[in-house]
Formats: structure tokens, sequence, C-alpha cells
């Protein structure tokens, strides 16, 4: 009996060594990953004094949307919303590369904001009423509708065509909302992540794919046979950082810079840096580009 128990007893000592040992491997390759800081304790934001007192903004972007926030080959972040990310911190310490990028996904940059993982969202945040509730948004940037993307050889050019077929989209967006609350007769592939909603429209999981026309329009350019047979969909909306709710003296500054920014016509600026090269002649500035926070 005492051999037996001694056994048992060894075996859950080289199982705790094993667990240990793989334990380390996860967090020497989680060192490696970009993630979201801890939350404070309470998930109180950092003032906009606390923020200038620590040298360093945390911006939340996309890294998976091109053109807007995405990596590069290289490993770079690049976009339309990380071309102004690096203006805001220019601004607030003379130095672009005093930001931390931390990667979000759509469904969970309320929960950013709410936890003080980030001090600021601009990962293509649709301004809603809903959404108002949860966090505090300054002036507008850009203004965008919906649009869907799908095979040219079976084009989707209205919404009825796919009352028979499968709509690929992105979880905590719009138009995941606009379609659940409008076409509940559709079927929707939801996704956490837009890599993987794209994976998924290639494989021919769905038949189409919608999200922001700006989006679609850009990745339809860059991926051969497929196309956007439906570029305006629901109401025009606004894109607009986010903070979270009650952090005032950050928002108010957001809402200087961006009328500051009008006076220099910034964001067509922004456009010709990181879209234009996309979109070529096909889109104008003036359809998505926001000056002064003075959406048009």
């Amino acid at each position: 009996m005492k051999k037996k128990i001694l056994g048992i007893v060894l075996a859950a000592v080289l199982a705790g060594v094993a667990l240990t040992g793989c334990g380390s491997k996860q967090t020497q390759e989680a060192e490696t990953t970009q993630t979201a800081p801890e939350e404070t304790a309470s998930g109180q934001a950092r003032t906009l004094e606390e923020i200038k007192a620590d040298g360093k903004v945390t911006i939340g972007i996309f890294s998976d949307k091109n053109p807007f926030g995405y990596v590069d080959e290289n490993g770079e972040v690049q976009g339309y919303d990380v071309y102004f990310a690096k203006r805001i911190a220019k601004d607030l310490f003379d130095d672009e590369a005093a930001v931390e990028f931390i990667f979000v996904e759509a469904a969970n940059r309320v929960e950013y904001l709410k936890s003080a993982k980030v001090d600021i969202i601009l990962a293509n945040f649709t301004v809603t009423d809903e959404r108002k509730e949860q966090v505090d948004f300054a002036l507008p940037y850009m203004k965008v509708s919906l649009g869907v993307v799908s095979p040219q050889n079976q084009l989707i050019t209205d919404v009825a065509d796919l009352n028979e077929g499968k709509l690929i989209v992105v979880k905590g967006t719009t138009a995941e909302t606009y379609f659940t609350d409008n076409h509940p007769e559709i079927e929707l592939v939801k996704f956490d992540e837009y890599q993987e909603a794209y994976d998924a429209l290639l494989d021919g999981r769905g038949d189409a794919f919608s999200t922001d026309n700006t989006e679609v329009l850009a990745w339809a350019r860059q991926n051969e046979g497929f196309e956007v047979g439906i570029e305006t969909l629901g109401s025009l909306d606004a894109i607009a950082p986010a903070v979270q709710k009650g952090n005032t003296e950050l928002l108010d500054w957001l809402n200087e810079t961006i009328k500051s920014l009008g006076e220099e016509q910034f964001f067509h600026n922004n456009f010709e840096a990181t879209l234009k090269a996309v979109y070529g002649d096909s889109v104008e500035p003036d359809n998505i580009v926001v000056e002064g926070g003075e959406l048009k």
C-alpha cells in the first residue's frame, strides 16, 4: 500500500512539473504578442494630465482592417487611424512615437474603454445611440455607410439576393446590428475578427460579407474576382474617437484638436497618405473625410 501511495504522489509531482513547464512556455510566447496593459483596479480612465505626465498615450486600433488599421508585411502598424493616432501623440508630446498601440476587436472596443485598458479608441468606431450610452465620442473624422462585397460570378446587388444565402459579418459591428434588426430572415455567419471574415468569404463559407463600405471598396480592389455589388446601405454614419464615459478633459482636448486639424486639412492629407493608393480615383476624399468635426 505504501508503494502505491508513493507512486500516486510521485505522479502528481511530475504532472505539476509538466504543467509548470507548459506555463513557462506560454508566458514566453505571450511576451512577444502585443496585448492590452492591465487596467487599473477601479477601471478609472487616466486624465489628460496623467497621460501627459506618463509621456505616452495608449490608443486602441485594429490590426487587420486594411487600410484603416493593420500590420504590414514588415510588422509595422499602418493605416488611416494610425496616421491620426501618431498626430495625437505628436500634439500631446511633440513626438509621434509616444503612442502605445493596443490591438482590439470590434466586439471589445467598448469594454477596453470601460476597463481603462486604453485611453482612446480609434478603431474605425461608428457612432451609435447605443454606444453613446457607454462611451463618450469626440467629433467625427470620417463618414461611412454599409456595403456588401461578394464574388463577381455570384454578385449580390440587392439585399433580397441574400434571403436564401449566408451573410458574413463581424461581431459587434454596425453591420451585425443592421441586419439583425432589419433583415432577420437572412442567416448571419459571425466572426470575431475581420481577417477571419475575409478568409470565410474567400473560402466560400458565405455568399457575401457586409461591413463599412469604405473597407469593402478597398478590399475588392485588392482581391481579384470580388466586387461591391451594394455600395451604400443603411444610414450615413460618423466615425469618431471615443474615450471612457465621463473623461471630459480628454474629450474636450480631442474635440479642440480635431477642430484645429480641420484648419490645415489634416484628414485630406491623411487620405492622400494612406487611402489614395488603395482607392485610386474611384473614391472622392470628400465622400469619406470629415474635416473640423463637421459632418456634411
